[in-house]
């Protein structure tokens, strides 16, 4: 029988990016510490994150955080640094904090974290003990821990990512447009691009597919739609446009 044991000194945090073509999203939990009155001494957010189980490997607890909020299994997920500043976790309302659930807040924990990306319309979060919440991702300021840093640092792991891998199928539906697919570049890049341009680099892809199809129930002309062909970009991935943008 497993025994469900937390190592104390290794964690997993999952910065999780919801996509819903206006933004890109974080999923972030609140955390709100009440003194013995039930007053609020402070509340913040954090990222979604755990400690390990003793018997897991560092994937295993990362697909772990990600079911236990999503209900979702397979998700995309990569893994992109690990965090081990000895005052990570020293900030006042931190030690606070690990103090109220009977931690000890001068053990050391490291970190390595994962980003994911979601169609977030698509997903019912999944709410326990505490407070999941989705926020624009430019709006986010200030998180607890060093989550900030882990953030960032996501994000530019995930704009890299974007830059030369065709991870932004994992956001669009399975037929979609020129136009869609230019969206999740533009909203994840927090940029702008020439339409003509980004659609003659687009048809360039081998693996972007034509369909004989186009779309319905739209108030303007119908845009052709294509598919993503992995069994193609696997045959010619060294051949990536990694200049779309």
């Amino acid at each position: 029988m497993t025994e469900f044991i937390e190592d104390d000194h290794i964690s997993v945090d999952c910065v999780i990016f919801g996509f819903d073509f206006e933004n890109l999203n974080v999923l972030l939990v609140e955390r709100t510490l009440f003194d013995d009155n039930n007053e609020v001494v402070f509340s913040d957010l954090t990222l979604t994150g755990n400690h390990i189980y003793r018997h897991e490997d560092l994937d295993d607890a990362a697909k772990r955080i990600l079911f236990n909020l999503t209900g979702l299994e397979n998700i995309y997920m990569e893994q992109f640094h690990t965090f081990y500043h000895p005052d990570r976790l020293k900030a006042k309302n931190d030690v606070l904090w690990i103090e109220s659930i009977g931690k000890n807040p001068d053990s050391r924990v490291i970190t390595t974290s994962y980003f994911s990306m979601l169609d977030k319309n698509k997903i019912k979060l999944v709410k326990k003990d505490r407070n999941v919440a989705w926020y624009p991702v430019n709006e986010v300021k200030e998180l607890a821990y060093d989550h900030k840093l882990i953030l960032d640092k996501a994000l530019d792991s995930l704009r890299l990512k974007l830059a030369h891998e065709p991870i932004a199928f994992e956001l669009l539906p399975t037929k979609f447009s020129i136009s869609q697919l230019q969206r999740v570049y533009e909203v994840i890049m927090n940029d702008k691009y020439d339409r003509r341009n980004f659609r003659r680099k687009a048809l360039r892809m081998k693996y972007l597919i034509e369909l004989k199809e186009r779309q319905t129930d739209v108030k303007h002309i119908p845009a052709k739609l294509y598919m993503f062909s992995k069994d193609v970009y696997d045959v010619v991935k060294s051949d990536y446009i990694n200049s779309l943008i």
